[in-house]
C-alpha cells in the first residue's frame, strides 16, 4: 500500500546536497533543475562526467566540489540525495542524514530513502507528480508520457484565469469552493 505523502518543495529555500557524479547523479541534477534553476544546490563528486562539469558550469550559484564526501558536506543541508553506487557511502549517508534529521534518498535503494523523487508532468504552473512507491521508475515514466499528451497545452491559461477568477470572488470559504468546483467542472469538459 502507498503511504507516502507528495508535497512540492521549494528547492530555492532547501539547501540540497547532491553526492556523485556520474550518469545517475546527472539525471537527478537534471530533474531539480528542470523544476527550479535557482534551487539551493552542493554538488560533492569524487570524479565527476565531463558533460556534468560542463553543464554545472552555467549554474553559478551550484557549488561542486571534486573530492570524497566529508561529513560536514551536510551542514546546513535539508535534503541529502546520493546518487554512488558506493555502498558503504550510501550506508554512511543513511546513518550521518538520520543522525541529523534530514530528508535522504539514495538513488535506486528504496529502503534507504525518506523521499522518492516522482516523475514530473509539467505543463506550465500545473506539476502533476507521480509515484509508483519506489517499485516501478520505468511504469512512472510511462504514465509521465500519457499525461504530458492528454493535458492541453492551454491548461496554463486556464489557470491564470482561474486565479482571476477565484480573486473576484465574495463570500466565504464554502461558497467560494462551491463556486470554483462548479466553473472548474465546466472548464475541464470545455477543454475535452
Amino acid at each position: 500500500m502507498n503511504q507516502l505523502f507528495p508535497i512540492f518543495v521549494k528547492l530555492d529555500q532547501v539547501h540540497t546536497l547532491l553526492v556523485g557524479g556520474g550518469k545517475v547523479a546527472l539525471e537527478k541534477f537534471q530533474a531539480l533543475i528542470a523544476n527550479d534553476e535557482s534551487l539551493q544546490l552542493t554538488v560533492v563528486a569524487r570524479e565527476i562526467l565531463p558533460e556534468f562539469e560542463d553543464l554545472l558550469k552555467a549554474y553559478a550559484h551550484i557549488q561542486l566540489h571534486i573530492r570524497p564526501f566529508e561529513a560536514s558536506d551536510i551542514d546546513n543541508k535539508q535534503l541529502v540525495i546520493a546518487a554512488t553506487n558506493n555502498v558503504e557511502l550510501n550506508d554512511q549517508l543513511r546513518s550521518l542524514t538520520a543522525q541529523h534529521n534530514l530528508l535522504f534518498n539514495a538513488a535506486d535503494k528504496p529502503e534507504l530513502c525518506d523521499f522518492y523523487l516522482s516523475s514530473i508532468v509539467k505543463k506550465g504552473d500545473l506539476k502533476v507528480a507521480i509515484s509508483t512507491n519506489g517499485k516501478s521508475p520505468t511504469m512512472a515514466k510511462r504514465i509521465k508520457e500519457l499525461l504530458n499528451e492528454l493535458l492541453p497545452e492551454e491548461i496554463d491559461e486556464t489557470l491564470s484565469l482561474m486565479s482571476a477568477y477565484r480573486e473576484q470572488l465574495k463570500g466565504n470559504f464554502e461558497f467560494k469552493v462551491k463556486q470554483l468546483n462548479e466553473h472548474t467542472k465546466n472548464i475541464l469538459r470545455h477543454e475535452r
